[in-house]
């Protein structure tokens, strides 16, 4: 990602920090580009995804004031992988504590896929400290949409699909939400880490239309792990561990 000509240059943080939210989330923060710049904030996807360096390369550093930060549950937050107290009501809130935290006003939102739809949330929420949006891969967490993932998304990627489904057992395979999220919850590694990688592996393949015969390549056994979780009406509906290779590709 560092040679894509597409992105501004590499930058690192002038500032970082922690924000203590309550009495189990701490979250992870930083401020990239111009200290003086109009402040723009990114939401990373997942849920869980947790943000990279990568992300400060969609900003012009010499305008904007880029802040990036990994929401509860995620990245370099703690605790890594908490499902309690993490709700989009929380995370909403968190946005606003951190607004504040760093003396704020306004800002423009900027989130891709998951990261859409807790930004449309914030908007909605609080719009008047909203500049504007910038969205992409947009995603409303609707019902129809997680239906498509699961089970409708096979009319366009049948390999994927059945490799998908094929990991459970057949008995299972009616309810693959519930089946995958027994796996995932499971405390027990040789249970949940390989339901993570069989999820991981399908997501992926089915978020570009550009075949990659190396995502299972990208796979390796020091990998770090975190939790990810989708919402309906502001409860997890499911949970997965999804692993980030060791090495950046």
């Amino acid at each position: 990602m560092t040679n894509r000509r597409d992105l501004f240059p590499p930058i690192e943080p002038y500032r970082t920090g922690t924000l203590r939210l309550d009495a189990r989330h701490t979250m992870y923060w930083e401020q990239s580009g111009n200290p003086r710049g109009t402040p723009a904030l990114f939401l990373h996807g997942g849920p869980g995804a947790g943000a990279t360096p990568v992300h400060r390369r969609f900003f012009d550093p010499e305008h904007w004031q880029i802040v990036v930060f990994d929401q509860r549950g995620a990245g370099r937050s703690t605790p890594l992988g908490a499902t309690d107290d993490n709700s989009p009501a929380h995370l909403v809130a968190d946005i606003e504590r951190l607004r504040t935290a760093l003396g704020i006003e306004k800002w423009l939102v900027f989130g891709g896929s998951w990261g859409s739809t807790l930004a449309l949330h914030y908007a909605e929420t609080h719009p008047t400290h909203c500049i504007g949006l910038v969205l992409r891969g947009i995603f409303l967490c609707r019902a129809e949409e997680i239906e498509w993932f699961l089970y409708g998304v096979r009319r366009v990627f049948p390999e994927a699909w059945r490799a998908f489904s094929g990991f459970l057992p057949e008995a299972e395979r009616s309810d693959i939400l519930a089946a995958y999220y027994r796996r995932l919850l499971d405390p027990d590694p040789r249970i949940h880490v390989p339901a993570a990688r069989a999820w991981s592996i399908y997501e992926g393949a089915c978020s570009t239309l550009l075949p990659c015969c190396r995502t299972p390549r990208r796979w390796r056994p020091s990998a770090r792990t975190a939790s990810r979780w989708v919402w309906r009406e502001s409860k997890p509906i499911f949970s997965f561990v999804t692993c980030f290779p060791a090495t950046a590709t």
